[in-house]
């Protein structure tokens, strides 16, 4: 248990090595927010360091010589759980006798929370540097059925669907399907996509959405009954998360990934009856083709002044700074 001296003393902060302790404490959120997650990102060899203050806590971890967020590369944000200013930055004073710099990514602020992490950690004492980071695709269905979101999208996609859907079949499970899923890991391999990160945590994050009912995972198959274009989708809280897709690069004839793309697009909007669909992170062109609005990610990279190993890193951004102004 920690007690940070000053005005904020009055909050007391603890760790934990553990995830349990968010148990309680979220609920209602998107799937990179539950303790489940964290969970499983501990299981494949992340140490959680979770700081508490009150109802307000931050999921971190000692890694690359700082503390930075527990996530990888599947999430499509990080942020903290609560938004008590006070809180918050007695978590960030606290962590000053943790590490000498403290960064944290990609963070979202539509819903204040890249502002109120680098004040809180402003009013603690860090020098705080904020920077966009990655792009967040999603689209606002404002009630429209899918009929009404396809006729508003580019004149190509519309053409290719009309062409081309009748040339592929595609089903799509809401529970964990183990065909299905053996489908899409021969497809992934064979796309243009990179190496799988961490493909066992993958399927395992992909067992518990379907257990929950929340999956959404669609396969394509050519005429020939071969799988040529998969995605894994979830939906909860009136969102759907678009995780993963991939087509055979074998089969971009027949533009499977376009007619799986809106076969899901209109069970979602249309069956599931969400309010948002989110692309993730990532730039990539044809997210801009499906989605509406770009919302920005934030890197929060803090360091605190009184501790000489930030003092490199302190000048080299002073630095960056100096030459930016010429």
């Amino acid at each position: 248990m920690v007690t940070p001296k000053g005005e904020m003393a009055s909050s007391a902060v603890s760790y934990h090595g553990t995830v349990n302790v968010l148990q309680a404490a979220v609920a209602d959120c998107g799937p990179f927010d539950r303790a489940e997650w964290f969970a499983l990102l501990a299981e494949a060899g992340q140490e959680p360091l979770v700081a508490q203050a009150g109802d307000v806590s931050l999921m971190l971890t000692l890694a690359n010589g700082r503390i930075e967020p527990l996530r990888n590369w599947y999430a499509f944000t990080w942020r903290p759980h609560g938004d008590n200013p006070v809180l918050l930055a007695a978590i960030a004073q606290a962590l000053r006798s943790r590490a000498h710099r403290v960064t944290l990514w990609p963070v979202p602020d539509e819903d204040g929370s890249a502002t109120r992490l680098s004040q809180a950690f402003r009013t603690a004492g860090w020098r705080v540097s904020v920077e966009h980071c990655d792009r967040n695709h999603v689209l606002a269905v404002s009630g429209r059925s899918f009929a009404e979101y396809w006729a508003g999208r580019p004149g190509p996609m519309r053409t290719t669907l009309k062409r081309k859907a009748k040339k592929v079949s595609v089903s799509i499970h809401d529970r964990f399907d183990t065909a299905a899923w053996a489908d899409y890991e021969s497809i992934y391999a064979e796309s243009w996509k990179p190496e799988e990160g961490d493909p066992v945590l993958l399927r395992r994050f992909a067992e518990a959405e379907g257990a929950t009912g929340r999956i959404r995972l669609g396969v394509a198959h050519a005429p020939d009954g071969e799988p040529v274009a998969a995605q894994f989708w979830t939906v909860e809280n009136g969102t759907a998360y678009i995780h993963k897709l991939a087509h055979r690069e074998s089969a971009r004839p027949l533009s499977a990934g376009t007619t799986l793309s809106a076969a899901l697009f209109e069970r979602v909007i249309d069956r599931d009856r969400v309010d948002l669909i989110d692309f993730g992170t990532g730039d990539d062109a044809y997210k801009r083709d499906w989605m509406e609005i770009d919302r920005p990610r934030y890197r929060i990279d803090c360091l605190d002044p009184r501790q000489p190993r930030a003092w490199p890193a302190l000048a080299k951004r002073m630095l960056a700074r100096a030459m930016r102004g010429r």
